[in-house]
């Protein structure tokens, strides 16, 4: 039957499915090798999590572009931190330690977020720096920019989908040293 109120019911939650595929994409290219060997980035625990904020914040970006998507950024937000509450309690933090450190997680994504959309306006070499700090440490100037220049042709890449393959998770993230041009050709094969 139906009820003839239901268009003032809370709209859907998104797909649980089509979250855990998009966080899951994210998640194995923030875990490509290649950008460990020859990005630079520090193949710890921090470099780790500062290259998965670095995608979900690209993932993220693209889908503000889309009304109806903000549901999945919140659900696709949600799926991030109960990945790192799992993580954090599998890496043997104790229950009364857990939230304290969730609560940095939470406050390195929206401070690296900011950082990046303010770079991005700003320019590349903006984006560079902000890369070089927040995932490189501050070291290594070309791989923060070999990073930007991977960056942008991953945000071009969520910008040209259409709203049906992003929502519906049908894309790939680009190739990484074909995305950072010639400085990474070396180190790709």
């Amino acid at each position: 039957m139906l009820w003839p109120f239901n268009h003032f019911s809370k709209p859907r939650a998104p797909l649980r499915g089509t979250i855990e595929v998009i966080y899951g994409m994210i998640v194995t290219q923030a875990r490509e090798p290649l950008f460990y060997r020859a990005f630079g980035v520090s193949d710890t625990v921090n470099g780790r999590f500062d290259l998965l904020v670095l995608h979900l914040w690209m993932v993220l970006r693209r889908f503000r572009s889309i009304h109806r998507a903000v549901d999945i950024s919140q659900a696709l937000f949600d799926r991030f931190c109960e990945d790192m509450d799992a993580n954090l309690r599998e890496m043997g933090v104790g229950d009364l330690t857990v939230p304290k450190r969730m609560q940095a997680f939470g406050e390195a994504f929206y401070g690296r977020a900011a950082a990046y959309d303010a770079a991005l306006a700003a320019g590349a070499d903006a984006l560079a720096r902000a890369v070089c700090k927040n995932v490189l440490n501050g070291e290594g100037m070309e791989n923060a920019q070999a990073l930007a220049d991977y960056s942008f042709a991953t945000i071009a890449c969520l910008e040209d989908l259409d709203e049906a393959a992003l929502l519906g998770a049908g894309w790939v993230f680009p190739n990484p040293a074909k995305a950072a041009g010639s400085i990474l050709m070396d180190d790709s094969r």
